[in-house]
């Protein structure tokens, strides 16, 4: 029996996957893809699949991946959704197939506890503050139990918290197998799992940071294996031009300074100036931050000439010759002790890496790339190529044609024409096959949709306060179970305050806003809802809230959008790609913006309907989206909701979510 004819048989209604998974239905777009990927893994092609909402296309990939007896490296965008395949869908599934298969979970160095780190933290002499100590006590007494050395393990560790850089490695600052605690580390026991396994889950960032320095593990991974499945593959391309492209930060070099001068009074006191060292540095540092001046953080300034815009160049050009004058001196310095322990080996390489990185931003920018500076508290000093399309060519297509690999792309949502452009060309993957599956939810019925007609236009300075109101009376009369996704952060802060005057003095509802808590804890809040008897929730969210999270049931049902989520035309990114595109003679608007627009659009609306059971409206509140004649096309790249065209017909539709719901609203 071949590939195709047993996964055929295993989505069969008297299947395997029938007899072992809960609640197992057979969809034919769920099978459909499947075969799809069984016929790529027998001919050995590369294959892009948009699965919409409710397919089920893990099980599709996994299933003839699995059935195929070959090693597969799986990749996915976010932790979260790797914690799942290799901790919930893998182990299901591998029982359920009866496959005598091995499985491995690889993240990035950060993910994982650094033993040596952690008895530094412990003896360093800038101790941090108690709360800090606290965690550092409780990662200590963990240390003793774990295996995985995986910090998700550690229950209530929030991501921000100031101990996980004090614990964990970087690739800068990593001893290598000159660590003391090199055959313990568990960076290295991940990586030799993952090399041992039959199927390893990785994810994106980890796949890219190897193509870009081949540090991770993964480039002896990827001989091994014949076939690749990238989920959330949309976030492919803005995730490798990261890695792809060179930057340095000034908090990179703070922390260099730091290192340099703990290690330097603990191990080679005496030998070198080493106050002096760092002091010099960490002045030239702050200086590099100064003479930019003040900024909102986040600002990203163009950097199209020798220095980016605003600055002085002759200030930029100093500042940067004497940090680079800085790194040397240190990197001088820590030659004369290299000998003495491994962690000054590191720092000295560290040392002359950061003084090429500043010496190649003091010249011209890389010509197919684009330059700019990230300002905050920090300054970020970025070059990146515009899309992925040469290194996938080169570095993942093209690396071994002869071995016949199969590497499989897939999401929800990849583009809004046939040919999948928006997705398939930066990725470099224009000659992949294709296919497209729709979901099998009764959008019509089960989802609407409502534009304000009535509403200022996004660029008035009314418009942020008329969402925040109206979005006030819409989540009342659900009784919450609303999410407000913005397009920007001064959008965010300024519809969240305007809420939380709201409700915050009647308690009728609780308004969550992100970055409040950490993300996870956000979600879990939103989830319970009106569970006990409690208030209703609203949750203001912008960035990363627009994809990857799953509410089902009825705690999600309204989902407000502020406005059409545009790329903003002044980022340095999207304006050097709108230049690239024009001078191909090409729409930088038709060709770039619409389509950006268009898969935002669609992954925001995506969080409304995750099952067939769910119910709910999305309202855009974005007048161009009837009043332009693009907006057609971006209509068209919604899933088929009903359209309700007045505000009655909303508050109608939210009456009846509100009776048919089964946990009633908040009754103050």
């Amino acid at each position: 029996m071949d590939l195709e004819q047993q996964v055929e048989e295993a989505f069969g209604p008297d299947g395997v996957l029938s007899r072992a998974a809960d609640q197992f239905v057979p969809r034919s777009g769920q099978t459909e893809m499947a075969l799809a990927v069984a016929r790529a893994i027998e001919g050995a092609y590369p294959l892009v699949v948009e699965a919409s909402t409710g397919v089920g296309k893990t099980f599709s990939y996994l299933v003839p991946a699995l059935l195929s007896g070959e090693r597969v490296l799986l990749s996915t965008a976010t932790k979260a959704l790797q914690d799942q395949l290799y901790g919930r869908d893998l182990p299901r599934l591998v029982e359920a197939l009866g496959v005598p298969v091995s499985t491995a979970l690889l993240k990035g160095r950060g993910s994982y506890l650094c033993l040596h780190r952690m008895e530094q933290a412990r003896t360093e002499s800038m101790q941090p503050e108690r709360s800090t100590l606290h965690a550092l006590a409780r990662i200590e007494e963990w240390s003793q139990t774990t295996r995985t050395g995986d910090l998700a393990e550690l229950p209530g560790l929030d991501e921000r918290s100031p101990v996980i850089p004090l614990v964990t490695s970087t690739r800068e600052n990593c001893l290598g197998s000159a660590c003391p605690k090199f055959r313990a580390c568990h960076v290295n026991l991940a990586r030799r799992e993952a090399l041992a396994a039959d199927v390893v889950v990785i994810n994106h960032h980890l796949f890219f940071a190897d193509l870009a320095v081949r540090e991770s593990g993964v480039a002896e991974l990827l001989p091994t294996v014949r076939i690749a499945i990238f989920d959330e593959a949309h976030q492919l391309n803005e995730t490798g031009v990261q890695f792809l492209g060179k930057n340095i930060s000034t908090s990179q070099l703070l922390d260099f300074c730091r290192d340099l001068l703990g290690t330097g009074l603990q191990m080679a006191r005496g030998l070198a100036d080493w106050q002096e060292l760092a002091g010099k540095a960490e002045r030239a540092a702050r200086e590099l931050r100064l003479c930019v001046g003040k900024a909102h953080p986040g600002t990203k300034l163009r950097w199209t000439e020798t220095c980016p815009e605003t600055v002085d160049p002759d200030a930029w050009a100093l500042a940067l010759e004497q940090m680079a004058d800085a790194c040397s001196a240190a990197a001088e310095a820590l030659d004369t002790v290299s000998e003495i322990a491994p962690d000054f080996g590191r720092l000295l390489e560290r040392a002359v890496e950061f003084c090429e990185r500043l010496r190649h931003f003091a010249g011209p920018c890389q010509t197919g790339s684009v330059r700019w500076l990230e300002v905050g508290a920090q300054l970020r000093l970025i070059e990146s190529p515009l899309d992925i399309a040469q290194a996938v060519q080169a570095k993942v297509l093209g690396s071994n044609p002869e071995a016949g690999k199969t590497w499989i792309f897939t999401s929800a949502t990849l583009g809004d024409d046939d040919k999948l452009s928006w997705f398939t060309k930066p990725c470099g993957l224009v000659g992949a096959q294709l296919l497209r599956v729709g979901s099998p939810f009764d959008y019509a019925t089960q989802a609407a949709v409502y534009v304000p007609r009535d509403f200022p236009k996004p660029s008035e300075a009314t418009h942020m306060a008329r969402v925040a109101q109206s979005a006030a009376v819409w989540a009342a009369r659900l009784g919450g179970r609303t999410m407000v996704l913005t397009t920007t952060l001064r959008a965010l802060r300024g519809i969240a305050d305007i809420l939380r005057e709201t409700f915050d003095a009647s308690g009728e509802l609780e308004v969550l806003v992100q970055g409040a808590l950490p993300k996870r804890v956000l979600i879990e809040r939103f989830r319970q809802g009106n569970s006990n008897g409690g208030a209703g929730c609203i949750l203001v969210a912008s960035a990363s809230f627009w994809e990857g999270i799953d509410v089902p049931g009825d705690a999600l049902q309204l989902v407000i959008i502020d406005k059409l989520p545009f790329p903003p035309p002044n980022d340095p990114m999207a304006e050097a790609r709108s230049k690239h595109i024009e001078s191909e003679g090409r729409s930088a608007f038709n060709d770039y913006f619409l389509p950006e627009a268009a898969v935002a659009l669609k992954q925001g609306a995506g969080r409304l309907i995750r099952r067939e059971t769910d119910q709910g409206v999305l309202v855009v509140c974005d007048t161009r989206l009837v009043a332009m004649g693009y907006g057609r096309r971006l209509l068209k790249a919604l899933p088929p909701m009903q359209r309700l065209d007045t505000e009655a017909e909303l508050l109608a539709r939210l009456d009846v979510l509100t009776k048919t719901c089964t946990t009633p609203p908040f009754e103050g």
